[in-house]
C-alpha cells in the first residue's frame, strides 16, 4: 500500500449497514476511516426488523469484510419460512422452514445483531456517535467539507454519504428528492409471542407472513427474542396518512383507525393490530427516481438509500447498501487515485441499483393490486422448484 493511499482522510456519514460495511472492508485493507453518526449510541433507537442476506450481495459483502463465518451462527435459517394468506387467513402459498441439511441462500439476521457484528469488528473510535452533520460543501481547496452541529469543520479526501433517505450529502451530487410512492406503513411490535400471543405466533410461523386483499396488506416478520414485527400497509394519500391515520399521542385511537380499515378480515389477522405492544410508528414509503445517478463530483459519492432509495418490496435495500460499501472499499483499496476508485465504483453501482429499483417499483404495484394474492402466488410458484405447499 502506498503512503499516498494510507494518508487519505475518508469520512463516512451514517452508521447503517452500508456505512459500517464500508468502514470494515477499508479496515481489512489497512485503510482508516471515520464514521459520523447522528445517533448518540448503537442502542439509541430501535434498529428495526430482520434482514435476509442474499448470497450475491449481503453475504458477499460480509465475505469481503472477513465476517461471513461469524455471521452464520448469528443468523436464523428458519426465518426463510414464507406464508401468503388471504384476508380470511387461508394459506394460499407456503414455503416451509428449511430442514437440517437444506440450503438456505438468504438466511435471516436481526438488524440489531448485524449492527453489533459490524461494530465489533471496527477499531475503537471509528464511529463518532452523536455527530449531527449540519452542512456539507466543497471547500476552497476543492475538498469536500463537513460542518458538524458543534461547529467543528472536517475536510476529507473522500466523503461518502451513507446517511439514508434524507441524506445531507446527496445535495452535493444531485437535486433529486425522494417521492412518496402512494403507500404508507404503520409499524407495530408484539413481544414474547409464543407465551403471550400463541395464536398469532402460529399464524405467522417462523419467518414472514404476507396477508393481502382489497389493496391493503398485513405483513408480519418473526424476529429474534420472541418478537413479531408487524407492518400495516395501505394505499393512501400521504397527507391523509399523516393527519388521519396515525396519532402518535394516542396509540389506542391509531389502533382503532387501523382496525377500521380491515373490518371484514379474519380476527386472527386483526389481532396483529389489536394486540400490538407499545407505539405504532407511521412510515410513509418514499423512493428516488428509478435510475437515479449523478455526474462525478471530486471526492464525493453515495451508497445505499442515499444513492438509490426504493420501496422495500424487492427486499434489496440493506443487501445493496452492504454490497455498495464493500465494493466502494475494494475500489479505494485498489486505486491510489480516489477519482479512479469512485468512478469504478459508480460505474458498477448505477446499473445494479437501477435494476433493483425497477423490480421494487413493479413489486409495489403487484402487492396492491385487487388480485395481489394470485399475482404473488404465481410469482413464488414460478420461483420455487418444488418443496413448497401450494
Amino acid at each position: 500500500m502506498s503512503t499516498q493511499r494510507r494518508q487519505r482522510r475518508i469520512a463516512i456519514v451514517g452508521a447503517g449497514p452500508g456505512g459500517l460495511t464500508l468502514a470494515r472492508v477499508l479496515h481489512v485493507h489497512g485503510i482508516p476511516s471515520t464514521v459520523y453518526e447522528l445517533d448518540t449510541s448503537a442502542t439509541a433507537r430501535d434498529q428495526g426488523g430482520t434482514l435476509d442476506l442474499d448470497e450475491e450481495s449481503g453475504q458477499r459483502a460480509l465475505l469481503h469484510a472477513g465476517l461471513l463465518e461469524e455471521f452464520r451462527p448469528l443468523s436464523r435459517p428458519e426465518g426463510g419460512e414464507l406464508r401468503l394468506l388471504g384476508k380470511d387467513a387461508d394459506v394460499g402459498f407456503h414455503i416451509p422452514p428449511p430442514q437440517d441439511g437444506d440450503g438456505n441462500h438468504r438466511p435471516e439476521i436481526d438488524r440489531r445483531v448485524l449492527k453489533e457484528l459490524l461494530l465489533g469488528s471496527l477499531p475503537e473510535g471509528t464511529v463518532r456517535w452523536g455527530q449531527k452533520v449540519k452542512a456539507v460543501a466543497i471547500g476552497a481547496a476543492g475538498r469536500p467539507t463537513l460542518t458538524l452541529a458543534d461547529g467543528t469543520t472536517v475536510a476529507a479526501d473522500v466523503l461518502v454519504g451513507a446517511d439514508g433517505a434524507w441524506s445531507r450529502v446527496r445535495p452535493l451530487l444531485s437535486d433529486a428528492d425522494p417521492v412518496y410512492t402512494g403507500v404508507s406503513f404503520v409499524d407495530g411490535l408484539l413481544n414474547d409471542v409464543d407465551t403471550r400471543h400463541p395464536a398469532v405466533a402460529e399464524l405467522v410461523g417462523r419467518g414472514s407472513m404476507f396477508a393481502l386483499a382489497d389493496e391493503k396488506g398485513l405483513f408480519a416478520q418473526r424476529n429474534g427474542g420472541g418478537r413479531i414485527r408487524v407492518y400495516i400497509a395501505v394505499k393512501t394519500p400521504e397527507e391523509w396518512s399523516r393527519s388521519a391515520l396515525n396519532d402518535p399521542a394516542d396509540p389506542a385511537a391509531t389502533r382503532k383507525r387501523l382496525l377500521d380499515l380491515f373490518p371484514d378480515w379474519d380476527e386472527g389477522l386483526r389481532a396483529l393490530i389489536a394486540d400490538s405492544d407499545g407505539p405504532l410508528v407511521h412510515r410513509p414509503i418514499h423512493a428516488l427516481p428509478t435510475g437515479h445517478r449523478w455526474d462525478r463530483v471530486p471526492g464525493v459519492t453515495l451508497l445505499g438509500d442515499a444513492a438509490h432509495l426504493m420501496s422495500p418490496f424487492a427486499g434489496a435495500g440493506a443487501n445493496l447498501a452492504m454490497l455498495d460499501g464493500a465494493e466502494l472499499a475494494l475500489a479505494l483499496a485498489a486505486h491510489d487515485d480516489p477519482e479512479t476508485a469512485l468512478n469504478a465504483y459508480e460505474t458498477a453501482m448505477f446499473p445494479r441499483a437501477e435494476a433493483a429499483a425497477t423490480q421494487s417499483a413493479a413489486h409495489l404495484v403487484d402487492f396492491f393490486q385487487p388480485d395481489a394474492l394470485r399475482i404473488l402466488r404465481d410469482a413464488f410458484t414460478t420461483m420455487t422448484a418444488g418443496g413448497a405447499d401450494r
